[in-house]
């Protein structure tokens, strides 16, 4: 019998930063005993940042350190508010999941080690407190893909199947369980902020924006006009999530206001989908049904966010200064946006003129001939031809959208090769294939994947989709 090591996720040099803050943000909870623990998914890529090995960590270690909660030490369920599909619910908290630990990574940044899934805690309001297998695979899956992508997101760690049976309206029932680790920047959203100010608690939220601040934000810890910038800085950082999102074809499906993260990082997968074709009124959430979170509202839905936060942060920053930087939010989505889908059309660092031009060109025939976003970019990465650059007619000959302007796209795509210099032709090449992911997660992958489990426990296409996805194949 093989002696395994002691378990080098418990020798990791947990901190209690946010737990040092007071138990007015959070209440201690224990988690629920599963019936089982199989580990279904690690992730060896996040090993690394915080010191540790793939080789040196046994299936084992996860399973024990993750799987098998009870005993280990009080977890944290955060406490928060939220506007929901623009109401506002003052009994939300962390209802399936907790804070499991925080850790510096090898990069020097502080990282959240967060279950969902884990058993119910004082905010489950009547739920279970589990997760579903489907669900938890679906999130892991999100994450990779918008990793892929480029977009700041949350990782899976670890997904662990329970061997519970669960019954919920949104999948055949009943289905199987899971608990899952995410590793991200902070659990602390805005409805962190908006609990307080309901409670008309203005000395907590001050108290908690400085921890913000002080571990997130340090680069303006020490300046006197810290509020104003951090909020700044906040604003910058939405708007670029929300551009990242839209290049990436990405829909979240609920961005409740408990859904946004203070540090401006994506996480809590539900009911979102990448889009299959450009449709600015694609809905991701079945029971969205007025399209408040569509594909094409995120950014506004965002800012719309960003200005509800205004009430709770007015406790240390004039409301003058908060409008004056929000409407810039605006100009700052737009300048993201376009770099970002520049690079994929293969340009990078592009300040000519026709770059504008060739964005909103591109969006036009994409909506018109509703042809695959995934595919539109992934042909352009595989076909692109330095023969392009002298024939303009030869771009992607063989294409045929009728439907729309695609002389006209092609010529500006060709005005542009020809006002680069003929060296970067090699670069349009390298970054066409940088930044368009070889494998789209639409439904269809993603329910195939889920079909092989469910009917044959057969795990194999959702690894090699994994390995997809983290450019392995």
């Amino acid at each position: 019998m093989v002696e395994i090591p002691d378990n080098p996720f418990f020798k990791l040099n947990y901190e209690p930063i946010l737990e040092n803050l007071g138990d007015d943000y959070y209440d201690q909870v224990v988690a629920a005993k599963f019936p089982k623990q199989i580990l279904r998914f690690r992730n060896n890529e996040l090993l690394p940042l915080f010191g540790l090995s793939s080789e040196a960590v046994y299936d084992d270690h996860f399973v024990e350190a993750f799987g098998k909660l009870q005993g280990i030490r009080p977890f944290l369920a955060l406490r928060y508010h939220g506007y929901q599909f623009g109401q506002y619910n003052p009994l939300l908290g962390d209802g399936r999941g907790f804070l499991y630990g925080q850790i510096q990574g090898t990069d020097n940044q502080l990282y959240d080690f967060g279950t969902k899934g884990s058993g119910q805690t004082p905010y489950s309001r009547g739920g279970d407190g589990r997760l579903t297998l489907k669900g938890g695979i679906r999130e892991v899956l999100a994450a990779e893909a918008l990793h892929s992508s480029g977009v700041r997101t949350s990782r899976c760690l670890s997904l662990i199947e329970t061997g519970e049976k669960l019954w919920r309206v949104d999948e055949p029932s009943p289905t199987r369980s899971s608990v899952m680790i995410r590793v991200n920047r902070s659990h602390i959203r805005f409805g962190t902020f908006e609990r307080l100010y309901y409670l008309k608690r203005p000395d907590l939220i001050q108290k908690l924006l400085d921890h913000v601040i002080d571990t997130y934000y340090p680069e303006i810890c020490q300046s006197p006009d810290r509020y104003p910038l951090f909020y700044q800085k906040l604003v910058q950082r939405v708007a670029k999530l929300a551009a990242q999102w839209m290049a990436a074809g990405f829909c979240h499906g609920v961005l409740n206001t408990d859904n946004m993260s203070i540090t401006g990082e994506s996480f809590d997968y539900g009911p979102y989908a990448f889009i299959p074709t450009y449709d600015p009124k694609f809905v991701a959430a079945y029971f969205d049904d007025g399209g408040r979170y569509s594909y094409g509202n995120q950014s506004s839905i965002c800012r719309a966010n960003l200005e509800m936060l205004h009430l709770p942060l007015m406790a240390v920053i004039s409301l003058y200064r908060l409008e004056e930087t929000l409407v810039k939010f605006d100009d700052y989505y737009h300048q993201f946006y376009r770099e970002l889908i520049l690079q994929k059309l293969g340009f990078n660092n592009l300040v000519i003129a026709e770059g504008r031009d060739l964005v909103e060109k591109t969006l036009e025939v994409l909506q018109e001939t509703q042809i695959s976003y995934f595919g539109f970019f992934e042909t352009l990465s595989q076909q692109f031809n330095y023969r392009w650059r002298e024939d303009g007619l030869s771009i992607l000959e063989n294409q045929k959208l009728p439907f729309a302007d695609w002389q006209g796209w092609c010529r500006i795509y060709h005005r542009i090769l020809n006002q680069l210099p003929i060296e970067k032709m090699e670069t349009i090449y390298s970054c066409l294939q940088v930044y368009n992911p070889k494998i789209s997660l639409v439904k269809e992958t993603i329910e195939t994947v889920w079909e092989e489990i469910a009917n044959k426990d057969d795990w194999q296409p959702f690894y090699d989709l994994i390995k997809k996805l983290q450019f392995k194949e």
